[in-house]
């Protein structure tokens, strides 16, 4: 049996690159039983889906643009 923090790295890990049928069929046994995981298997795809949905789609010139510099200033003066 997973454990739930094994459970969620697989969630994850099946997200980025895929699980071998192994790690599918352990996957799959550890969440017809635990709640959670199942929950935060549902959340993490449906972000997973959101992010690539808004990644994708989202214009690239509408992206802010951020004064270095002052940034910069702000964080010297802080260190200082």
């Amino acid at each position: 049996m997973l454990s739930c923090k094994k459970a969620s790295e697989l969630i994850d890990k099946n997200l980025i690159v895929g699980l071998s049928l192994y790690e599918k069929i352990r996957l799959r046994m550890h969440t017809s039983m635990c709640d959670a995981c199942t929950t935060y298997q549902k959340q993490s795809s449906l972000m997973d889906d959101m992010l690539h949905h808004y990644i994708h789609n989202h214009n690239k010139n509408n992206v802010p643009t951020i004064n270095n510099e002052l940034l910069k200033k702000k964080i010297k003066s802080k260190l200082n």
